[in-house]
């Protein structure tokens, strides 16, 4: 069974850090592109940030350049997302997904959140 789990949510004040982990069960990430969404609460799911199968391209949503990091360890069949300087806008619950790394291009994966395989997601909250 093809499985994506999503770990390292909580609740943290403005300005701290997270680091959330997406590790897949059933399937290797080796062929896939892995994406990190959320979603808040009355609004669309949106494409945080995406990395290429072998880990040489990255896209990122330009609220979060410069404070988010996406990086993948396919050894550990596991891909983190680094987030610090945390804002209240970033409260969400966020999701981890795959697709194909022959699918589409990440920025594509990102910006239409194409996927093939979503998580269950977990609650960040930012908040004092």
């Amino acid at each position: 069974q093809l499985q994506l789990v999503e770990s390292g949510g909580g609740l943290v004040q403005p300005g701290g850090s997270l680091r959330l982990s997406c590790k897949a069960s059933g399937f290797t990430l080796d062929y896939f592109a892995i994406g990190w969404f959320r979603q808040a609460p009355g609004k669309e799911r949106e494409g945080v940030s995406c990395i290429s199968n072998s880990g040489d391209s990255t896209d990122y949503r330009n609220s979060v350049k410069g404070r988010f990091t996406i990086s993948r360890d396919n050894a550990k069949n596991t891909v983190y997302l680094q987030m610090n300087s945390l804002k209240p806008e970033d409260t969400a619950v966020y999701y981890c997904a795959a697709v194909s790394a022959w699918a589409t291009p990440i920025q594509r994966m990102c910006s239409e959140r194409v996927a093939s395989h979503w998580g269950q997601g977990t609650q960040v909250t930012v908040s004092s």
